[in-house]
């Protein structure tokens, strides 16, 4: 037996019965509708009228999920295009604003700059006279080191987009190139990496930098720049060069390391990366000392100097207070002799000759050597030295920021002491 509605009271012995209609061509829609309401009109809803009401309600519905579903789809597609227009508004705003600063760098044309920035706004224009100031400060550094900047590049990768009221705030990272040359020969080309916050807005149809913060390797006083020494005459002592060092600490890999993960800095390699096999602490003080702990003791692809429980990294977990923290890892270097302190002190006092250093005390660093930045009695920070330009001068390579083959002093004034670690002998 079958499932079957009842003609007399129209009551349905199951939901599912009043969709199976009869046997018989369908009137039309129109039709069908009159039929079902001239029915209700008469309070005589019979089987097939009922049946016909249901199926009808039940098509709409349907027909208006669908409808709903392709609005709401057709509204997103909207909006999406409308946040693509947008992120690629402002993706060409920051190409345009970075390219013109890194020209600023080179050229020190301040008036192209100034479109990117609201004259009226303290924070806006507290932001374009930091640009000044770097770029000021870094003529005045060639100046004093008897070279010229005559190359810069550079590229950005926004990292993040958030949208909040009439702003937008934007994470990104940038990567810069710089080339130095000297007046009679020679020049050389370094790397540095920033990250950076800016807050936008939109004025007229225009955006501007309203405000941003970032780490600059570059911000320095430009009168407090020691000028005791011209590049010409830091030369290294050439009889370092053949030195490999002990069989714990391998140089050569130490610096391949140094160059390869050394982020941000454009020429670095891993495609600008830091080792994923370590925590990165740049947001929580600074990464200096774990990349120069990661050069010295990485087994696999840095210097393979054995970690110790004073001086250790555990993967998954992070490093003791000696692997990242500068003051701790300074006196690890001393107390375990894996470090060597050639000479501490301003740059007058360590790039000039003196009796025990006819050649200066610079001229004893050989890549893989450890420099240390002192500020006010605490060291602030860590390099490692990577090599040496056409003339002689040191470079280094760190993280926070991310450096490349850049000069050992380069961001550092007068003030700063200077540690000289030679490592493993």
């Amino acid at each position: 037996m079958g499932i079957a509605c009842s003609a007399r009271t129209g009551i349905m012995s199951s939901p599912s019965a009043c969709m199976m209609l009869p046997d018989r061509k369908p009137s039309s829609k129109i039709k069908q509708m009159m039929a079902v309401m001239e029915a209700l009109k008469l309070g005589t809803v019979t089987q097939n009228a009922y049946c016909l009401w249901e199926g009808h309600r039940l098509l709409t519905k349907r027909l208006f999920q669908v409808l709903f579903l392709f609005f709401l789809l057709l509204t997103t597609s909207d909006q999406s295009l409308a946040q693509n227009a947008s992120n690629d508004e402002i993706q060409a705003f920051l190409n345009q604003l970075f390219h013109n600063r890194v020209q600023l760098l080179v050229h020190h044309r301040q008036e192209q700059l100034k479109p990117f920035y609201l004259q009226t706004e303290k924070r806006s224009k507290n932001a374009m006279e930091h640009e000044f100031h770097r770029s000021y400060y870094l003529k005045k550094w060639a100046e004093a080191r008897g070279v010229q900047f005559v190359k810069a590049t550079g590229d950005i990768r926004i990292v993040r987009v958030n949208k909040v009221g009439d702003s937008t705030r934007v994470s990104l990272v940038h990567s810069l190139q710089l080339t130095y040359q000297y007046p009679t020969q020679g020049e050389h080309t370094m790397g540095i990496g920033t990250r950076h916050v800016l807050n936008l807005k939109k004025n007229d149809g225009n955006w501007y930098v309203f405000k941003e913060w970032y780490l600059d390797p570059l911000e320095e006083n430009p009168r407090l720049i020691p000028t005791t020494k011209q590049v010409s005459e830091l030369t290294a002592d050439q009889n370092l060069h053949s030195r490999k060092g002990n069989k714990k600490y391998n140089r050569k890999k130490a610096v391949q390391y140094a160059d390869k993960y050394a982020g941000l800095a454009n020429q670095a390699g891993q495609n600008r990366r830091y080792n994923q096999k370590y925590l990165d602490y740049t947001y929580q003080g600074g990464d200096c000392t774990n990349f120069t702990s990661q050069v010295l003791g990485d087994k696999e692809e840095g210097g393979g100097l054995p970690m110790r429980s004073d001086w250790r990294y555990r993967y998954n977990q992070g490093g003791n207070v000696a692997w990242v923290r500068t003051d701790s890892f300074n006196s690890f270097l001393i107390r375990s002799g894996y470090g060597k302190l050639i000479a501490k002190g301003t740059y007058e006092q360590i790039a000039k000759p003196t009796p025990k250093f006819p050649g200066t005390a610079l001229s004893k660093l050989q890549p893989g050597d450890v420099i240390g930045y002192e500020m006010n009695g605490d060291v602030d920070h860590f390099s490692i030295v990577t090599a040496r330009d056409i003339q002689g001068y040191v470079l280094v390579n760190s993280h926070t920021a991310d450096r490349y083959h850049v000069p050992w002093d380069l961001g550092w004034d007068k003030r700063t002491k200077f540690l000289l670690y030679r490592i493993g002998d």
